[in-house]
């Protein structure tokens, strides 16, 4: 991005830039120009295209203009958003020096770096998601990964085998935008992730202690705390600012919490859609009613790291039920939490020290609601929020000192003016006086010069070049006397402007008192900010309260909303449910068919056959979700549940290729069946759908077999696992562990109808050339496939694929044998006994069309 310049051909002020430049070569540089943030040489290149705005280029005392391009300051958020969205960082630079002031050029430096990992505002800044910096070290037999998220201050710390994979799979759960590596690192490991999204790779050297911040690394090793105070000292180096709102380092412990991979978060739709990649219409999104932003943070977080504490589980099922008995205090307490702002990123802001005033309403108005919401838990009785109560006299004295500071109709920006209430600084209601009497005054000198010159048009205007005006018409100017005291200051087409000495010193008056009473107002606010960011842990306390409560709130909500249950958990593996419905497909279909699941504790492999279409997958789906969603501490959607807690969740179901590695089908579903086999406990629960589809059907047929062999052999784990294979069935007989069931589907004449019903058994046909007919597949092909069909179930030597050398395809058009072929295998196919004269009558017009085509 930037090339060695000769700095001495340009001006003092470009060779500026190019210094600062040099330092940044790895960023845009918005170098502050006034009102404007201005782009030069390739960064004005650049961003002029990503930006789509105007090239231009100026004169900087080479022979060749520079090319160039800028942004105003006051919007200036916009395009750091988009820039940052498409992987850029961006330094900005600021004049930290009065130009009035100045002695020659005006002193510049960079006041921060804004990356893709550390945005903290702006549109591109998702209310409901976290935006972690990851800072990844390689250590002994272990990827360490260290990861902040600077909009609200929560730093973690945990552990991966050192395997790609899982260390794509970790950064995609985070939802990485950027990492922070030490300079040689092997950047091949990040591949397997590159290929999947954006990622902005940045170089930190530094991983030595950062004194002042000792405590955030508390009970880390050695390999940890180097992770940890690499991405600090990254923080550090592009956010140039102390930041009190960094929190202490939380050490992940992944023997706490279920695990659920990649691959697994991926095909049960956890937070994201398989098709779309979107929110909507995933279990995160059925089950997130919160009524604060944080809260669908905390609920997001919970949701990918389900509990494995059974106390703690059955503590937040007490809180559901507890909520649910208390309509009328919930529903209370469900307002009260309407009043709840972000305070996490307020928090942030206030470290960052770029809140505005409407921030701190914001603050005040959340301040003013915790009251209520302690005497609506102490009425509820909810234990576990208590500790909100030790902060009401704190919370009561930040919120008073903003009250009496900040005017309710404060504007965006303390720039604007307006921010400070009347009556709050005695200087500052004496300058906005003087103000507000110009107006009065000049509306008074108006008038007094219309009676003194008879000009009943002339005006008293303003403008920022010429100051204030005395403006009369071209026609009315010879009115205009010397002995008025008059002094021409501008001639326009149809005007002339002129000044007076009165006008001039008035002038000086309201123009001082302005800027006087501005500059004083900012300094006032930043006053009542800085007494809010000494109350940033309060803030962070109350945060993290409120956003479980918030979460807790949200379960209970759907839960009544949805007929969802309390679960029961089971000490002997045993998974007994009633009436098992999919939440969030349940939602889309006001006939989603419930479904019973049950594996006793001596029943370990559910091998479920049935047709295409027929609701395998969505079977399977639901009895993870259903472990998923207990383990989480959610009423689950069923009649009665009992379930083990599960270790972990493995699933192979789709088939969709790898987004990671671009690897074909049968190869994703082997790796993934190799992640279950090698990393599942006893304690696991395993998805396996129609696996052996992308290879021959003999070894397709065999590896199913060996993987439901191995499973019950070596894992003893509940598994799941759906076929195609119906030769697989007969497993039941040698497999004492293994159950048959199926989805169930009917033929009525000749259609195949889905009852989407699990019964025991195995299936007794597959119905694969009935959901062809569904699909409209070519009628030649219909008819092959029933010919070649029936060969292979009579065991017909000539059957099947190697019969086909000596057949000839039917004609498209005008074939009377087949159609009558097509006519015969209708009527063998109705059922006349259950058909009524009316379903009949509709068979034969049927038939009879079909044979007059």
């Amino acid at each position: 991005m930037y090339q060695e310049i000769d700095k001495n051909q340009y001006t003092p002020m470009m060779r500026q830039y190019l210094e600062i430049k040099e330092e940044y070569a790895d960023a845009l540089v918005f170098f502050r120009l006034g009102d404007f943030y201005e782009m030069f040489f390739n960064d004005a290149i650049v961003a002029s295209k990503e930006l789509e705005i105007v090239l231009t280029s100026r004169d900087a005392g080479a022979p060749e203009r520079v090319p160039m391009c800028g942004v105003p300051y006051h919007s200036v958020s916009g395009y750091l958003d988009r820039l940052t969205e498409k992987g850029y960082k961006v330094a900005i630079v600021e004049q930290v020096e009065d130009p009035a002031l100045a002695k020659g050029l005006v002193r510049r430096e960079v006041t921060r770096v804004i990356t893709p990992g550390t945005v903290t505002e702006g549109e591109t800044l998702d209310a409901r998601d976290n935006n972690y910096l990851v800072s990844v070290t390689v250590g002994k037999d272990r990827f360490i990964l260290a990861y902040s998220d600077l909009s609200t201050g929560e730093n973690y710390v945990t552990e991966i085998p050192p395997a790609e994979e899982l260390l794509a799979a970790e950064l995609l759960k985070l939802n990485t935008r950027e990492v922070v590596v030490a300079p040689g690192f092997n950047r091949a490991l990040l591949a397997p992730i590159s290929v999947a999204r954006s990622l902005t790779v940045s170089e930190e050297e530094r991983d030595g202690e950062v004194a002042y911040l000792r405590a955030l690394a508390a009970n880390l090793d050695a390999e940890e705390t180097k992770s940890f105070w690499r991405l600090i000292n990254y923080i550090i180096r592009t956010q140039k600012r102390t930041l009190v709102h960094l929190q202490p380092a939380v050490k992940y412990d992944s023997s706490a919490y279920m695990k659920i991979d990649f691959a697994s978060r991926r095909n049960l739709e956890l937070t994201e859609t398989l098709r779309f990649q979107e929110r909507k219409n995933t279990l995160l999104s059925t089950l997130d009613k919160c009524a604060t932003a944080m809260g669908s943070r905390y609920l997001k977080k919970t949701l990918l790291f389900p509990l494995v504490d059974k106390e703690k589980i059955e503590r937040r099922y007490d809180i559901i039920d507890r909520v649910g008995k208390a309509f009328l205090e919930a529903s209370d307490l469900k307002n009260a939490l309407d009043e709840i702002y972000d305070l996490e990123r307020i928090a942030g802001r206030l470290s960052y020290e770029t809140a505005g005033p409407r921030d701190l309403l914001q603050l005040k108005r959340s301040l003013a609601a915790v009251p209520g919401i302690c005497d609506l838990l102490r009425k509820m009785k909810i234990a576990g929020f208590f500790a909100l109560e030790n902060e009401r006299e704190r919370c009561r004295d930040l919120q008073s000192a903003i009250e009496e500071a900040i005017s309710p109709d404060a504007p965006l920006y303390a720039r604007d003016g307006g921010a400070i209430k009347p009556g709050y600084n005695a200087e500052l209601d004496e300058l906005r006086a003087i103000q507000d009497h110009s107006k009065e005054y000049l509306l008074a000198l108006e008038q007094r010069e219309r009676e003194k010159t008879g000009i009943k048009t002339l005006r008293v205007g303003y403008n920022r070049v010429f100051g204030y005006y005395i403006e009369v018409s071209k026609g009315a100017s010879a009115l205009v006397r010397d002995e008025f005291g008059y002094i021409r200051k501008q001639t326009l087409s149809n005007t002339e402007r002129f000044i007076t000495p009165e006008l001039k010193e008035m002038e000086t008056k309201i123009l001082q008192a302005a800027e006087k009473s501005l500059a004083l107002e900012i300094e006032l606010f930043n006053s009542v900010r800085d007494r809010a960011k000494k109350d940033v842990p309060l803030l962070q306390r109350l945060a993290k309260i409120i956003s479980e409560l918030d979460m807790m709130l949200s379960f209970a909500r759907v839960a009544k909303e949805n007929n969802y249950v309390r679960p029961r958990f089971t000490d002997n593996h045993e998974i007994e449910i009633k009436n098992l419905r999919h939440p969030v497909m349940e939602l889309a279909s006001t006939a989603f068919i419930p479904n019973d699941a049950k594996l006793g504790a001596e029943e370990n492999i559910l091998l479920i056959t049935g047709p295409n279409m027929g609701g395998k997958s969505t079977y399977m789906r639901q009895i993870a979700i259903a472990a998923i969603m207990a383990q989480i501490g959610s009423f689950v959607a069923c009649d009665r549940a009992r379930l083990p807690i599960f270790d972990a969740i493995f699933t192979r179901i789709g088939a969709a290729d790898d987004i990671i590695s671009g690897q074909s089908t049968f190869m994703v579903e082997m790796t993934e069946v190799n992640k279950a086999l090698t990393q599942a406990t006893k304690n696991s629960l395993i998805l396996l759908d129609e696996i052996g589809r992308g290879t021959a059907t003999y070894d397709g047929m065999a590896l199913a077999q060996a993987i439901i062999e191995y499973i019950d052999a070596h894992l003893g784990c509940k598994t799941l696992f759906s076929t195609h294979y119906h030769e697989l069935t007969v497993l039941e007989e040698s497999v004492p562990r293994l159950k048959n069931v199926h989805v169930a589907a009917e033929e009525v004449a000749g259609d195949i109808v889905f009852l989407y019903k699990v019964r025991p058994g195995a299936a007794d046909k597959s119905y694969g050339i009935n959901v062809a007919k569904l699909a409209s597949l070519p009628l030649p092909v219909i008819l092959r496939a029933t010919d070649i069909l029936n060969k292979l179930e009579t065991q017909k030597p000539d059957a099947g694929l190697l019969s086909a050398k000596n057949y000839q395809p039917p004609l498209l058009f005008d074939s009377k044998t087949e159609k009558e072929t097509l006519a015969l295998e209708e009527i063998k196919s109705l059922d006349l006994y259950n058909m009524s004269p009316l379903e009949a009558l509709n068979a034969l017009e049927k038939i009879q069309k079909l044979l007059k085509k």
